[in-house]
């Protein structure tokens, strides 16, 4: 049987080793360390290193309609599915997420559409918080997620991703890197297992833009 310590001891010698850590602690303040930002080549175009990376990935890019619709893209994959949720103005969709929704009641949606609060060049993600999604499951149980993305959201690498706001005020953020892939030990991939089994990519600017941008 073993006998545990008696408290009274166990916060003595706890109380003794911080202060004997507080009594040696360095005089001097020390600054932070500089971490680069491994930007010094930035690529040129950034939403075409997006898209190659989002493809590499199992992501779609989808290709803007004409200047009278710059939608068309998206409303033709959108046809003749049977529920839409969308998060988003520039696509009606016939269930919409909000205060009062359980997680659960997206479990029978085709296509969910957001808008991307940014998105990283140099691994194809997009980051979504609970602005973006309404309700958190929408990034994960719709069959099929599309998102819209304004080009200028766009950051070359994670290390910038880290310096934006959204990681300061969100409750809930997410990259979304293609979609949900699952392998077991024998090889065999699954999309959708765990996630959605598509990922599509539309580039359009916002209405108004963002002001953490």
């Amino acid at each position: 049987m073993v006998q545990k310590e008696p408290r009274g001891e166990a916060v003595t010698a706890r109380d003794d080793i911080l202060a004997s850590i507080r009594a040696h602690r360095p005089k001097h303040d020390c600054p932070e360390p500089r971490v680069p930002m491994f930007d010094d080549h930035p690529p040129p175009d950034l939403l075409a290193a997006f898209g190659a990376a989002l493809e590499r990935m199992g992501g779609e890019m989808l290709q803007r309609g004409d200047q009278g619709d710059g939608l068309a893209t998206l409303r033709a994959k959108l046809a003749g599915a049977k529920v839409v949720c969308s998060n988003v103005p520039e696509i009606p969709g016939n269930r919409v997420p909000g205060p009062g929704m359980r997680s659960t009641d997206l479990a029978d949606v085709d296509y969910g559409v957001v808008r991307a609060a940014f998105a990283v060049a140099e691994t194809g993600s997009i980051c979504l918080t609970e602005t973006e999604l309404g309700v958190n499951t929408l990034g994960y149980l719709p069959q099929h997620l599309i998102a819209l993305l304004d080009p200028a959201d766009i950051v070359p690498n994670i290390h910038h991703a880290y310096r934006r706001p959204e990681w300061r005020r969100a409750h809930y953020a997410a990259f979304h890197t293609g979609p949900s892939a699952t392998a077991d030990i024998e090889g065999v991939l699954v999309h959708g297992a765990q996630g959605v089994r598509s990922l599509s990519v539309l580039p359009l600017p916002r209405a108004t833009r963002n002001p953490s941008s």
